[in-house]
């Protein structure tokens, strides 16, 4: 009787350890937009399926992570002599502000792109720390308790504020710096913020805001870093350069990359983008060698693309949604949504979540044929890309913050 009862508790604590997937950094667990939680709702609105709604104070377009019961935020919050830059932390289950702790202050805050913001970049989240970026205007280690562990700054100056996200790889904090004074990749110690490594980038260089990739190819690990006019791989323990691929017409780069089939889908930039597909088994130069294929239709400037499959799943910033064959990049669908698109995609409970910036999200079948589930609207512009965790999926809107499930 005993031993039934054991394994009865084991398997209820299975189905929470599923059911409670965090989501630590931007992308979610793999980087890449993808969640194995269940029963999320297909519709909602201002009066149906929202669990709690709350007030976010500030300006922010980090993307909200989840990870013990707590999702953090970070927000700059406007004041006479310039503006705070903060870090916040709120109750999954209730929605109540738990922590709200000021890490770097602004003399100056005025924004230097009107669709950004001084807290762009997203959290992670790992065991009892958190890592906060706010780009060169600073970088912070604090306790999930609220006690700030280590600050430094980074310093490079970019035209448009910043963008890029951190990723964690083992002791390491590693972020893209591409300013139009110095462009380089940088690793810190996640200890004490020192710097471990640092890897220029070829010139030419220039502006980008993405967020690097940790793939594993063969026996070993990679870190894929695009950048302007190049996209390159490195070895994340010493930022040794593995490969590179370089694309023409490319700067001001947003797009997270996605990994799968052997290949790296990269957007290649602002004025004229393209989503290329590199094989990510090579060494050097890999543009000629590596490059597996082009496409312009429906690239997009801003949102990350999504694999699901044997298929890529894109939306431009102008609302062109596109389905590709990811090892080919030949259509299988492209179609306009409506709206404007900051926002990445999410693939979970089966199926594609696409945020708008004007508060919409169309609810879209994967596959080979276009098939829209449902639509939904919130108040207010959305420009973060929503999390998914705990049964529940997280939206943070201009003013709000909302955790979205399905009536029971």
């Amino acid at each position: 009787m005993a031993s039934r009862v054991v394994i009865a508790l084991l398997v209820a604590l299975a189905r929470v350890a599923v059911h409670a997937e965090d989501w630590p950094q931007f992308r979610g667990p793999t980087g890449q937009g993808h969640s194995t939680e269940r029963g999320l709702p297909l519709e909602w609105s201002e009066s149906h399926n929202i669990i709690w709604k709350t007030p976010v104070p500030g300006r922010g377009w980090s993307s909200p992570v989840v990870a013990a019961g707590r999702i953090w935020l970070t927000s700059a919050v406007r004041e006479r002599d310039g503006a705070s830059l903060r870090a916040l932390a709120y109750d999954v289950a209730t929605g109540r502000e738990l922590l709200n702790v000021e890490l770097f202050r602004l003399r100056d805050a005025k924004l230097l792109n009107p669709k950004n913001s001084h807290a762009s970049p997203t959290p992670v989240v790992d065991g009892d720390r958190v890592y906060l970026h706010f780009g060169a205007e600073g970088t912070a280690a604090m306790t999930t308790a609220g006690e700030i562990v280590w600050r430094t700054r980074v310093p490079f100056v970019n035209q448009h504020g910043s963008g890029g996200s951190p990723v964690l790889y083992e002791d390491l904090l590693i972020f893209n710096c591409d300013g139009w004074d110095a462009a380089f990749v940088v690793a810190l110690d996640a200890r004490t913020g020192k710097v471990r490594w640092k890897t220029n980038r070829r010139s030419p260089a220039d502006q980008a805001y993405t967020t690097p990739l940790v793939i594993r190819v063969g026996d070993r690990d990679q870190v894929v870093s695009a950048g302007a006019y190049r996209a390159a791989a490195y070895d994340p323990r010493s930022g040794r350069e593995i490969w590179r691929v370089a694309y023409a017409d490319g700067f001001s780069n947003v797009p997270r990359p996605v990994y799968g089939h052997g290949m790296v889908f990269i957007a290649t930039g602002f004025q004229q983008p393209s989503l290329i597909a590199v094989r990510a088994d090579g060494t050097g130069d890999v543009t000629k060698t590596h490059t597996v294929w082009t496409q312009q239709r429906a690239a997009p400037l801003t949102p990350s693309p999504l694999l699901v499959g044997e298929v890529l799943y894109t939306v431009s910033d102008i609302g062109i949604a596109a389905a590709l064959d990811a090892r080919t990049g030949a259509p299988h669908w492209i179609q306009r949504l409506g709206g404007n698109y900051s926002a990445s995609p999410v693939f979970a409970d089966g199926r594609i979540y696409f945020q708008s910036e004007e508060g919409v999200t169309t609810v879209a079948a994967p596959g080979t044929e276009f098939r829209v589930l449902a639509k939904n609207q919130l108040d207010g512009g959305m420009l973060a890309s929503m999390a998914v965790s705990d049964g529940s999926i997280v939206i943070r809107t201009e003013s709000h913050l909302y955790r979205i499930g399905a009536s029971r």
